[in-house]
């Protein structure tokens, strides 16, 4: 589904490249990539989308090469992905059901399936009852969970979630992955961006180690071994 063939991606004096990458990522898997600050993890992600280009290699989803995909194939391309990030993203002035209907609306969905959907995707995330509340309403936790129904409204193939518990306190970082874990059972890819190894270790899952931009390590059931990872 999702494959990165000699991936190198060089910026100008960062730490943040990547260097020869070589992953594929299958339907309906659940992978966590893990490492240090500054492996590369984001870079992956920013590749992955096409908000960057590669210095070398291809990636490819499904049969398209991203690299090549023009600017006005990008925003199609996108809706296939669906992106949870560390700060939320969220529209502070809209409630919890207007930031997900937002969502719809910008994919072009009309009111009424934005009426029928958006219900299922809050009560997917626990949310049902904070529907009306604006995002400075809801605790960080909450706020997570309302970004993941954001980002599965438009029920992508693929969510990537990057870094999404970095900023939440255990009881919040269980439920966000209970819910990744479910989305997944659904029959979602879901790829994870961590370095929190409770998270990596409980998941019992696929995970891929990146050290200083270089795939170090791909366990079929893997856990967060820290003296790969330290600089």
């Amino acid at each position: 589904m999702i494959r990165f063939e000699h991936v190198t991606k060089h910026y100008t004096d960062d730490d943040r490249s990547v260097e020869d990458i070589n992953l594929s990522v299958h339907a309906g898997e659940f992978v966590s990539i893990v490492g240090h600050s500054g492996a590369g993890k984001t870079t992956l992600i920013r590749l992955l989308l096409g908000e960057i280009k590669p210095t070398a290699g291809n990636i490819w989803f499904d049969d398209f090469d991203v690299d090549a995909l023009k600017r006005s194939q990008l925003p199609m391309y996108r809706r296939r992905i669906g992106v949870v990030f560390q700060d939320f993203r969220l529209l502070n002035n809209r409630t919890a059901f207007e930031n997900v209907a937002f969502a719809m609306e910008a994919a072009g969905r009309s009111d009424d399936e934005i009426v029928a959907d958006v219900p299922h995707a809050l009560e997917l995330v626990g949310l049902t009852h904070k529907a009306r509340s604006f995002p400075q309403e809801m605790s960080g936790g909450e706020r997570q969970r309302l970004a993941i129904a954001r980002a599965i409204i438009n029920q992508p193939e693929v969510i990537l979630a990057d870094e999404p518990t970095g900023n939440l306190d255990p009881d919040s970082t269980r439920e966000v992955i209970e819910i990744l874990k479910k989305i997944n059972d659904l029959g979602t890819t879901v790829i994870l961006t961590t370095h929190n190894k409770s998270v990596v270790d409980g998941l019992g899952k696929r995970v891929v180690t990146l050290s200083k931009g270089r795939l170090v390590k791909d366990a079929a059931v893997g856990r967060y071994h820290h003296h790969e990872t330290e600089e």
